[in-house]
């Protein structure tokens, strides 16, 4: 197609001693192409009304229409025709007289970029052919009245993706004839995981129907012992939104001929996805500080994020794992790359990657932060995208973890997977990418070591079970939780999973075995931790437990250590000491109970309202240590949501949304907002301040888009307060 820019075109690219054409990164620029390419010197007489000429393209391209309903595009806020690659749709061509096949010839061209090649796949000329063989381009005219033509197109189920230009050429004998440049005609092509041949393919129709269409989710955090629940708006459909996508990966500069490939798409993206090292879309901030931007706990769907991200090209201010993963999720889903939102529960953040975290303990017991730099995450959110690994050996296609969440850099980048899922659970974290990375993250073992005096590091405590011990996701066609944890790992302590250990050391993992520390645990007495449930703004209770197994007497020297942390396990204060003396007598178990005063915490409290608890308690008897931590998660109240009437689409309706101040004190700088992807847009709302006990009413106006069952999405946000959400399911009906 390169031969077609007129020269004067040619004369102004930028000279280059490696290439003849620049590199091909923006799927927004056009080139010139010629509407008459002639062979030579035209005669005098030529007319090109006299020749077959293109008066007219339908595209077919309302959400009611064949190819939008077949291609599973009728979804999308866009006017213009999207369909899925390795699956036929029609276009409609009116000419200026009746199509004669043994005189006229005619063929499509689809473009995209500003240097269109034919060996990148980005220039695609179409002839029209008898039939139309799956896998490859192809044409077919299958209906023919008066002076039109109805075609079927057929495209390659491994063409890249994005948005392609169409023109229509016609031969005459002195020269090509082609369409004007039409935007109408502009054609989105999109993943098809409907389609044997392409790489996403999934072959059960409830999954499809979830991990690509469905643009709600939730997401799980909390902790292990207290999950919590939160919806989100993927809102892949709505206006802009593939655009948007589109766009991230120009930014990334992942060239055009590369974007048939999942695997380069999903790497490229979850480097983009954060800011980091290439000013990507979301600036990560995990310091309770967020000043000019929004809390990462307002945000309640990835909407908002793309479309500032879109038009500002500059990063949206703030995100922590969970935005990172939901905007993750939306652009896999809107490009058509079946993908679901991971929580991990005990997340390991490993800094060495040794599958050992190393909290170290002081004379007293107490764990020093100063010499401790590794950090269990209360959870942390990730995403698994579906495709074949054509890379790898056969049996390590299918989920694959990628993660957008700037933790460490790979390749140089802040940037992590997509790492087979069935290869971290076998160990074989030699193939790429980030393996290793992630088996630490479920698989990592807890050391408490004492540094002595002299400098020798003393274990005192292993913890083999607490890291990775539940890995979930939402369930297919519902709003509840999937154990997906033996999708990632052996039951612990079977011999697979020991055989999966021994595999991923072979491969590099570096896992210091306990042989080379002296460790001597103390193993006739067992301690436990508990908390009561608690609710912000309250007291509760800890309880500390012994079980002495022996027919001996001990004393334990305990202390109890409660911090307030972020939910990536590092602490902001220490709110809480207490220690006191034990007497554990034989065979027997005795309990303690500490209270925890709403005063001790309230002041300093986090966004996520958690706390760390940390216990140790020397045998002095014998000078050993035991050690538990917790994780505890305050209950955090929620937002009321109602509507007013029936909800009807196209009709103007009312939300309530109500919510209690439950703290003893007035909340301030609050702001709402409500979302629901098909039923309304964004809107936001500064409340100055709520005293303690009252009760706030937002009612909102607004017109539902489109029927079916729906969801609202509210959340507040506030500088006592965060992290408190509500959400509605709702029936839209049809007008």
């Amino acid at each position: 197609m390169s031969e077609t820019t007129s020269s004067n075109e040619e004369n102004k690219l930028p000279l280059n001693g490696r290439r003849a054409i620049p590199l091909n990164y923006s799927n927004d620029e056009e080139n010139e192409v010629p509407e008459m390419e002639a062979f030579g010197l035209i005669p005098r007489g030529f007319n090109p009304r006299d020749y077959l000429r293109v008066v007219d393209i339908y595209m077919f391209k309302d959400p009611h229409e064949i190819n939008k309903q077949e291609h599973h595009t009728d979804k999308y806020y866009n006017p213009k025709l999207i369909v899925r690659r390795g699956q036929a749709f029609q276009i409609q061509i009116d000419f200026n007289r009746p199509y004669k096949p043994e005189t006229d010839q005619f063929w499509l061209e689809f473009l995209m970029g500003r240097y269109p090649q034919q060996n990148k796949g980005t220039y695609i000329p179409i002839l029209v052919g008898n039939v139309l063989k799956p896998g490859q381009w192809g044409a077919k005219i299958i209906h023919r009245e008066n002076n039109s033509i109805r075609l079927s197109i057929m495209s390659s189920p491994t063409c890249i993706i994005g948005k392609f230009r169409l023109y229509v050429a016609v031969l005459t004998p002195f020269g090509i004839l082609r369409t004007r440049r039409n935007s109408a005609t502009d054609t989105y092509i999109l993943f098809n995981p409907w389609c044997q041949l392409d790489a996403v393919y999934l072959d059960d129709e409830k999954e499809r129907e979830e991990y690509v269409l469905n643009d709600v989710g939730v997401v799980f955090h909390g902790n292990v012992e207290d999950i919590k629940s939160r919806s989100w708006s993927y809102g892949q459909f709505e206006e802009n939104i593939l655009d948007a996508c589109l766009f991230l990966m120009d930014k990334a500069e992942l060239e055009l001929s590369g974007r048939g490939n999942p695997i380069k798409i999903c790497r490229v993206a979850s480097a983009v996805v954060n800011s980091r090292d290439d000013n990507g879309v979301i600036a990560g901030s995990w310091n309770n500080m967020y000043d000019n931007g929004v809390a990462p706990s307002a945000w309640t769907g990835s909407v908002d994020i793309l479309l500032e991200y879109y038009s500002s090209k500059q990063p949206v201010r703030y995100g922590q794992c969970w935005v990172f993963a939901g905007v993750f999720n939306t652009f896999l889903r809107c490009l058509g790359i079946p993908a679901r939102l991971i929580t991990n529960y005990s997340s390991a953040h490993d800094n060495n990657a040794n599958l050992r975290l190393d909290f170290f303990l002081d004379d007293e017991g107490k764990v020093d932060t100063r010499l401790t730099k590794d950090s269990v995450w209360n959870y942390h959110c990730w995403n698994e995208a579906w495709m074949t690994r054509p890379d790898l050996p056969v049996g390590f296609g299918g989920w694959q973890v990628v993660d957008g969440t700037p933790q460490e850099t790979s390749d140089g980048m802040y940037r992590c997977g997509p790492a087979s899922v069935q290869a971290i659970k076998h160990g074989h974290v030699c193939f790429q990418f980030d393996a290793p990375f992630v088996y630490a993250e479920v698989n990592s073992d807890i050391f408490y070591t004492r540094m002595e005096k002299n400098g020798t590091q003393v274990v005192e405590n292993i913890d083999t079970t607490r890291v990775g011990q539940l890995i979930v996701t939402k369930e297919v066609g519902g709003d509840g939780m999937k154990d997906i944890t033996e999708e990632y790992k052996f039951r612990e302590g079977s011999d697979e999973e020991r055989l999966a250990l021994e595999t991923a050391v072979m491969y590099g993992v570096k896992k210091q075995s306990i042989q080379d520390t002296t460790y001597q645990p103390q193993t006739d007495i067992d301690m436990d931790f508990q908390a009561q449930k608690a609710i912000l703004g309250n007291d509760f209770k800890v309880t500390i437990t012994f079980r002495n197994k022996s027919r001996n007497s001990y004393t334990a020297t305990t202390y109890l250590s409660g911090n307030i942390v972020f939910y990536t396990g590092v602490t902001k204060r220490e709110f809480k000491k207490h220690s006191f003396s034990a007497k554990l007598e034989p065979s027997s178990s005795s309990s303690f109970d500490i209270v925890i005063k709403s005063s001790e915490y309230m002041s300093d409290l986090l966004e996520q309202a958690s706390f760390h608890f940390f216990v140790t308690a020397r045998i002095n008897e014998t000078g050993k240590i035991l050690a538990v931590q917790k994780a505890v998660v305050l209950e955090i109240p929620t937002l009321r949501i109602k509507t007013k009437g029936e909800l009807v689409a196209g009709k103007e309706a009312s939300v309530i949304v109500e919510f209690t101040n439950p703290l003893k004190q007035t909340l301030e700088n609050v702001t709402l907002r409500l979302e629901g992807p098909g039923v309304l847009r964004t809107i936001k709302k500064q409340f100055g301040r709520i005293p303690m006990n009252s009760t706030l009413t937002w009612e909102v106006k607004f017109f539902p888009m489109r029927p079916g069952l729906r969801k609202l999405i509210a959340s507040l946000n506030s500088d006592a307060l965060r992290h408190v959400y509500g959400e509605l399911n709702v029936q839209i009906q049809k007008p």
